[in-house]
């Protein structure tokens, strides 16, 4: 018997619709065991964390470089390079994106972002102005996988549990969603995104190709 379909599809966007891997940029640049080290050294996914919940990047990059010169430049170099870590684009993704909006089913954004990177991501990937709602934690104040974030979804929505279809490649952000009854999918890859949404009835193989 196929499942109810949701009333809306709620895709997360790093590593869903565009990549977000900051370790190979820097890997590339400052090579694998200095990146290990500054790493280890400096926190920089927690002063990240900061940014999706509403801080101001170059603030931030600058007070931390700052405080720690022995890495002051790879710690701007968060703030220089934030576009290239946040990258390539993911096209199968999108196409997945604008076919069910194409369908008639409204789509959501739900990431962990910050305020002006956003703005930033906006303006180089255009498929990310196109959500029928946009749920941007820097905005928010709140960050995956905290319940609130889902709750405040949920609130302004008005929909809930099984009217919602999530996909995030983070774990701990799908096991919170379930916690709260939503329909979910594990991101990997594009493919597997594509193959969900045809088995469960919300796009014909040739439209999630």
């Amino acid at each position: 018997m196929q499942k109810e379909l949701a009333k809306a599809v709620v895709f997360d966007i790093g590593n869903v619709l565009i990549g977000w891997n900051p370790e190979r940029h820097y890997d590339a640049v400052i090579g694998p065991e200095r990146r290990k080290a500054l790493f280890e050294a400096v926190d920089l996914h927690a002063m990240n964390d900061t940014v999706d919940r509403g801080g101001d990047l170059a603030e931030l990059t600058a007070t931390l470089a700052e405080a720690t010169p022995e890495w002051r430049d790879e710690i701007l170099m968060w703030h220089r390079d934030w576009l290239t870590m946040a990258a390539p684009a993911i096209p199968h993704s999108a196409r997945l994106l604008r076919a069910l909006r194409a369908r008639g089913i409204p789509v959501f954004a739900l990431s962990n972002f910050g305020i002006g990177t956003f703005d930033i991501a906006c303006r180089a990937y255009p498929v990310l102005t196109e959500f029928d709602r946009k749920y941007i934690s820097g905005h928010m104040q709140v960050i995956k996988p905290a319940a609130q974030i889902y709750e405040m979804l949920e609130a302004d929505s008005g929909l809930s549990g099984a009217e919602l279809l999530f996909t995030d490649d983070r774990a701990d952000n799908i096991a919170a969603a379930n916690a709260r009854g939503w329909q979910t999918h594990q991101f990997t890859a594009p493919e597997g995104w594509a193959a969900r949404l045809v088995a469960d009835g919300y796009l014909t193989a040739e439209e999630a190709a």
